[in-house]
């Protein structure tokens, strides 16, 4: 089973730019958060899976930290557009303080900044090739617009 493109746009909307969804529940729908935060990226060295949390297979590096990213539209935030959500501005880990060099190959957008926190959408990292190195003097880098890609589908 399927959702309808308009609604898939419309979750995504809700999820990433805190924007209210109409008619769900009543005329006024599902409304925004007075407070809207932020959603945290987070770098995996395995596909953390569906039933996993923030931390299963989350990278161990000296001085990784999760990185917020505004429930926004626009510099700072989420660009969604065409059912699929992407980051607007490079998403930038700290330098690697210590540890062995180990490639980040899967991404998540979760609702903690640390702890076994809950992942709403996690995917590969395909740009560039085959994930992005994580250690000791290192900065990851999720690039703008295509680090992050979500499609909701």
């Amino acid at each position: 089973m399927s959702k309808g493109n308009t609604f898939e746009n419309e979750l995504l909307l809700h999820v990433f730019n805190n924007a209210d969804i109409p008619l769900i529940g009543d005329a006024a729908g599902l409304q925004n958060s007075a407070a809207a935060g932020s959603l945290y990226v987070s770098l995996h060295t395995a596909d953390p899976g569906e039933a996993g949390d923030q931390t299963t297979s989350e990278v161990t590096y000296g001085s990784y930290a999760r990185q917020a990213v505004a429930r926004a539209s626009g510099a700072g935030g989420w660009n969604v557009s065409g059912n699929a959500v992407n980051n607007v501005d490079a998403v930038t880990f700290p330098l690697g303080t210590s540890g062995s060099v180990v490639n980040a190959t899967y991404f998540a957008v979760g609702t903690a900044s640390s702890g076994a926190g809950k992942i709403l959408y996690s995917g590969a990292i395909t740009s560039p090739g085959a994930g992005i190195p994580t250690g000791n003097s290192i900065q990851p880098i999720l690039s703008a617009t295509t680090g992050v890609v979500i499609t909701e589908d």
